[in-house]
């Protein structure tokens, strides 16, 4: 099979029949062998009845409904298990990404060698409220990630060669990491098209600006967890040493001017009566914490059964 189209959607029961003939009207046009998978995330309209009817009418729609609203990766993730093609592309389903850029994705993918092409919705019909916050995202995600061709990395359009989607694992909100989450398991060949992106025909938008505070704190722990999740200590260990020490010294700084003023007869004050002493003995007490906390890191890391859960590309 050529291409597997993953659709998650939350109450877009209005747009489903338009999108679903638009991508089947492109793989016709373009003699591509094709599924569909709409993953229907606990809507309360009728989307689920609209899915059941599409899919008597055209044999490759398939759907998957959930029993409540979970979220966009947990939906993604469930599409990405079932997907059959040699690429797989994601779109939402609100009428915004177009399926007119899917030839030229799948391209990218089998010709140009890529192994995630991202969509860059360059002209956006999208309020300031929207846009502005976006920019800021994703320059930030650009820095950490170290993906600097990236201009849009929450962008739902885009494609993946099949073994991408197979070796990752989207969870919580981490669909705007994807290409991070997939730089993190070895696939590097990370490119970008401009894509088309259009009003909304249908409904209203489901995300609020929540997804902004949660989505730095999501990208605080991928990479956190790319760069120590598998050496805890090196973060922990080296930072409570490095507090330990500072305020060890502190302590004999304290101590040490006590005993000068106390043998030249200057005036001097008890040890316990300096506010330094007090912060010196709590930077000791942080160190020593951050060291166990790397410690017991590294006790959890190496009973994991996946400590040593290594990709190999190829064997000869």
């Amino acid at each position: 099979m050529d291409i597997s189209v993953v659709v998650p959607l939350y109450n877009e029961a209005e747009s489903l029949p338009e999108l679903a003939a638009w991508i089947e009207r492109v793989m016709t046009d373009n003699a591509f062998s094709y599924e569909i998978i709409f993953v229907n995330d606990g809507s309360t309209d009728s989307s689920w009845e609209v899915i059941k009817d599409l899919s008597a009418k055209n044999p490759a729609i398939h759907g998957v409904a959930f029993r409540r609203n979970y979220g966009k990766s947990p939906a993604l993730n469930t599409g990405f298990a079932r997907a059959k093609g040699d690429v797989v592309i994601t779109m939402d389903a609100d009428l915004q990404d177009s399926p007119d850029e899917i030839p030229e994705l799948y391209r990218m993918i089998t010709a140009d060698g890529y192994d995630l092409v991202s969509g860059w919705k360059q002209k956006r019909y999208d309020p300031l409220s929207k846009t502005i916050p976006t920019k800021l995202f994703n320059a930030t995600a650009r820095r950490v990630s170290g993906i600097h061709n990236l201009h849009d990395f929450n962008c739902g359009l885009k494609a993946y060669r099949n073994k991408v989607v197979k070796h990752i694992e989207v969870y919580g909100d981490m669909h705007r990491y994807i290409p991070y989450l997939a730089k993190n398991a070895g696939f590097t060949r990370i490119g970008e098209k401009v894509v088309k992106h259009q009003a909304r025909k249908y409904g209203k938008t489901k995300f609020g600006l929540d997804r902004f505070v949660n989505g730095y704190l999501d990208l605080a722990t991928l990479w956190f967890t790319g760069r120590f999740g598998a050496k805890p200590m090196h973060f922990f260990g080296l930072l409570g040493s490095l507090m330990f020490m500072i305020g060890f010294v502190s302590v004999i700084v304290v101590g040490a001017l006590k005993l000068y003023n106390l043998n030249n007869g200057h005036p001097y004050t008890l040890v316990t009566n300096s506010p330094y002493f007090y912060i010196a003995l709590t930077t000791m007490i942080i160190g020593t914490q951050l060291f166990l906390a790397g410690f017991v890191g590294e006790l959890v890391v190496r009973n994991s059964p996946r400590r040593n859960s290594y990709e190999i590309e190829e064997e000869i």
